[in-house]
């Protein structure tokens, strides 16, 4: 892997909103993303100089579980190891934050294509189906 920058809590809510583009369109509003970022347990984010090329975030309560999420890697980065070096610092975070001698859920939502790349992490399925309902804002 080339030499690129990793940083922990630093990504905006700009650069995650280019991410986000750049991989599935449609980014949330700014507003949205700015209240994300506060409130994300653990944000890591991979540059290439200035240029932010890859992220992840995690949701939770560190106690009992925790949620991968929006882990994204720019198409032109693809391939070359960013996604693993992402997961793998989430799961870290979880290891060193969580209380000793306990075990903490940790799940992610997957399409199915990407589920072989999250089994090398011993992410496995389950019967539980995912339900989804998305709730307008007053």
């Amino acid at each position: 892997m080339k030499d690129y920058t990793v940083r922990h809590d630093a990504l905006t809510a700009e650069e995650f909103r280019s991410l986000w583009e750049s991989v599935w369109g449609g980014a949330p509003s700014l507003e949205q993303t700015r209240l994300a970022m506060d409130n994300s347990l653990h944000r890591v984010s991979v540059y290439d100089g200035d240029t932010p090329i890859a992220m992840a975030r995690m949701i939770g309560d560190r106690g009992l579980c925790c949620y991968i999420k929006d882990v994204v890697v720019r198409p032109a980065y693809q391939g070359q190891g960013l996604g693993r070096l992402l997961v793998e610092t989430l799961l870290t975070f979880v290891r060193e934050n969580g209380v000793p001698g306990t075990e903490v859920f940790v799940e992610l939502c997957a399409m199915p294509d990407k589920m072989p790349f999250y089994a090398q992490f011993g992410f496995d399925t389950n019967e539980a189906q995912r339900m989804k309902r998305m709730v307008k804002v007053d």
